[in-house]
């Protein structure tokens, strides 16, 4: 699959899912911007791809932030949003109300700041590719918030696909991928979760950032692809 002289904003692009979709579509010859609301993890990404590549801070949950990035990006090709924040499981009534509504802040309004700011400068032939989780299917206790907010970015990208067209708009259905969200379990945790997580798989394996990032290229890439919930999972979902 070639990009070759497409520009391609990833939103979430300083680390995990988003920076493996950054690596590939620059090997694939595209102009890459990363975007981060993170200064340092910014400038770590930035150093690991190409001098063509650059990149923003930004913060998601402030529109005019995000408007303000793509009014100096211009016309693109591609919008990829892989960002979101670490989600802790807690039962529902462990949650204040105003907790529970920031916890969508990032995952799907920041996604819709986005999308309204990004569509009218696509060009021809170009989509958008957001990121849902395999939780908006298959929900444990304790997830009733990121089930919401995944079940709420398929949604939208159904309803976005219909409303935008002829741009495309898919999402990513990532289940358990290694990536920098899971940091904040202690490594030796983390390891025994990735082993426990592993088994529930068909593959018998986690994912890797790398996976997750072919999927979203495959969906920039496919012409006749809009509209879709892609999965990408092991087989979790049938184990």
């Amino acid at each position: 699959m070639t990009l070759s002289g497409q520009r391609i904003v990833i939103i979430g692009g300083s680390s995990g899912m988003g920076l493996a979709a950054a690596r590939a579509a620059a090997a694939a010859g595209a102009s890459v911007t990363i975007a981060s609301s993170n200064h340092e993890r910014l400038r770590s990404a930035l150093a690991e791809l190409p001098e063509a590549c650059d990149g923003a801070v930004v913060n998601t949950r402030d529109e005019a932030d995000v408007a303000a990035l793509f009014d100096r990006v211009g016309e693109l090709d591609h919008l990829v949003y892989t960002a979101g924040d670490s989600v802790r499981p807690q039962p529902l009534a462990d949650v204040p109300l105003d907790t529970a509504r920031d916890l969508l802040e990032v995952r799907f309004w920041g996604a819709v700041a986005a999308v309204k700011h990004a569509a009218p400068r696509i060009r021809p032939g170009g989509s958008v590719v957001l990121t849902s989780g395999t939780v908006a299917v298959r929900p444990a206790p304790g997830t009733a918030l990121a089930a919401g907010a995944a079940a709420a970015t398929e949604g939208l990208t159904r309803g976005l696909a219909a409303e935008l067209a002829p741009i495309r708009v898919n999402a990513v259905r990532a289940g358990a991928f290694r990536t920098p969200l899971w940091d904040l379990v202690p490594e030796q945790g983390r390891e025994q979760l990735f082993a426990a997580l592993a088994d529930k798989t068909l593959t018998k394996s986690i994912g890797e950032a790398d996976q997750a990032a072919a999927a979203h290229l495959y969906l920039m890439g496919n012409s006749y692809v809009t509209g879709t919930v892609l999965t990408v999972d092991g087989g979790s979902l049938l184990a």
